[in-house]
């Protein structure tokens, strides 16, 4: 089980940048899937960028690329989220999750994340 801890959530206005960290326990291992996903009351949560740690193969969804980079820190046991240009429909609960049984092209398969933080708040206003 890896132990996740989300932060750097915060009310931004439309066009500005937010930086979420997630740092996690030791994961035994060198090779593995994390991600970062995001939650709007009354929908489901969706995928926002994973990436395929010990490669560093990763993978946005659409409305990620060009504005949000994941990049992932062992040393410090840390992911990272770069949010660029926020827009108002960024809002959400951001959430690091894990997957220790996959890596590679699985990351963004159809894979189930099995470990997740608590979210962190990001709110953009126009």
């Amino acid at each position: 089980q890896v132990q996740l801890m989300e932060s750097g959530g915060a009310s931004v206005q439309a066009g500005g940048s937010l930086r979420l960290s997630c740092v996690s326990s030791k994961v035994p291992y060198r090779h593995y899937c994390m991600g970062w996903f995001r939650e709007v009351p009354g929908k489901a949560r969706e995928r926002v960028a994973v990436i395929s740690v010990g490669s560093g193969n990763t993978n946005y969804e659409d409305f990620a690329l060009g504005r949000f980079t994941v990049a992932q820190d062992s040393a410090k046991n840390t992911l990272y989220l770069q949010m660029n240009n926020l827009k108002p429909e960024d809002t959400a609960m951001y959430y690091c999750a894990a997957n220790t049984r996959f890596s590679g092209s699985w990351c963004w398969g159809d894979i189930a994340y099995n470990n997740w933080g608590q979210g962190t708040q990001v709110t953009v206003s126009s």
